[in-house]
């Protein structure tokens, strides 16, 4: 038996971490659960897995939940990321979305635990804090992304030193064949459709934009030791090929399944072992409808500022992060078009400070000033 954690146990990864634990029960034991507010759900996952301890970030909701479950051992607050740091836990679950995963990914990091990891956004804003974290404590991050997944599966074919470059797969999001006109009057509601996969809102917004990509991309370079001109993004709708590796021989090894996030997250919970999931495989029948174009960096410029912020690697990709979790915000409650995410974006790049990333108070500095930045940008009409 596999003792896990999962952070972010209410959102999409959290849910299907859960779903995965359920499905492999003589495998796993789930004994922490951690969630910001969403406490109904919180409630119905204690009942189901009967974790040790229940983590709940935001004060007031923990001291209803214990009004709820007095016999449950409820940690609230910042004392929810030492969770991470118990003994007898395995394996680090972390979905919490945003900015926010960088504590509970430290301070697992920091036990020497193993990592499932869906949050980019952490690598992106401090992988030096991250690859020190993981030198000085031997801990582990085996990513739960699909795209990030399917790299490291395909990386296992060779050695690191015969690969030519690794190749990203995005859907494109519902946006992909719309004209740049047409982006303009894109709307929240229409932009929280995706059409192949089930995930949180500010993902979904993201994939639709591309940011999503843009944070995939660094992340892939950081995690895997390439540099930007190493990684490829082709568009690929039906989220079939996940990614793909190239190598120097001309071979290209790619991972194809179904566009299902719990098998990727099922297989760094087993690492290395492959378990029997709850998904079908791929028939070869359907292959022959794939489809592979590069992506419109004009209608979609997320791409290429994300090249410029991987390629500077210092405040840009905190800048380009936070702006954009910022913009997202804004773009939601009414205040930018869709196609004004990524101009905000870019002003937050343009204004950022040249600061320190060596210690979490510079990115932590550095992060407010790109979502003060972001929140005074104002579009030209």
């Amino acid at each position: 038996m596999k003792n896990i954690a999962v952070f972010g146990s209410t959102g999409s990864i959290g849910t299907q971490a859960l779903s995965v634990a359920a499905f492999h029960r003589d495998e796993f034991t789930v004994k922490v659960i951690a969630a910001n507010r969403n406490i109904d759900l919180v409630e119905k996952q204690a009942a189901e897995f009967s974790p040790e301890y229940i983590g709940i970030y935001d004060e007031a909701a923990a001291k209803e939940l214990k009004g709820r479950l007095p016999k449950s051992k409820i940690v609230s607050g910042k004392e929810v990321d030492s969770l991470c740091a118990l003994s007898d836990i395995h394996t680090v679950v972390n979905g919490v979305s945003g900015f926010a995963g960088l504590f509970p990914l430290l301070s697992a990091l920091r036990a020497g635990k193993t990592v499932a990891l869906a949050n980019k956004e952490s690598i992106v804003c401090a992988h030096e804090m991250v690859n020190a974290a993981l030198e000085r404590h031997g801990g582990a991050i085996l990513p739960v992304d699909s795209e990030q997944s399917a790299l490291f599966q395909c990386l296992a074919a060779g050695r690191r030193e015969d690969v030519k470059s690794l190749i990203l797969t995005a859907s494109g999001g519902m946006f992909r064949d719309f004209t740049a006109e047409q982006l303009q009057g894109v709307t929240p509601d229409m932009a929280l459709h995706h059409p192949t996969w089930s995930m949180g809102k500010k993902i979904t917004i993201d994939s639709s934009s591309l940011f999503n990509k843009g944070l995939e991309l660094m992340e892939a370079g950081w995690l895997f030791d390439f540099g930007p001109d190493e990684i490829r993004i082709f568009i690929h709708p039906q989220s079939i090929v996940h990614s793909m590796v190239e190598y120097n021989d001309g071979s290209v090894i790619a991972q194809l399944a179904k566009p299902d996030m719990r098998l990727a997250i099922q297989y760094a919970l087993t690492y290395p072992a492959r378990l029997c999931s709850q998904l079908g495989g791929v028939s070869p029948a359907l292959l022959s409808g794939l489809t592979f174009f590069e992506p419109d960096t004009a209608r979609f410029p997320a791409i290429e500022l994300a090249y410029e912020a991987f390629r500077e690697g210092r405040s840009l990709p905190i800048a380009y992060n936070s702006g954009n979790e910022a913009a997202v915000e804004r773009f939601i409650g009414g205040e930018l078009r869709f196609t004004e995410i990524a101009r905000c974006v870019e002003y937050t790049m343009q204004h950022i400070s040249k600061g320190n990333i060596d210690t979490l108070d510079g990115i932590l500095e550095l992060d407010r000033e790109a979502r003060a930045l972001a929140a005074e940008y104002r579009p030209s009409r």
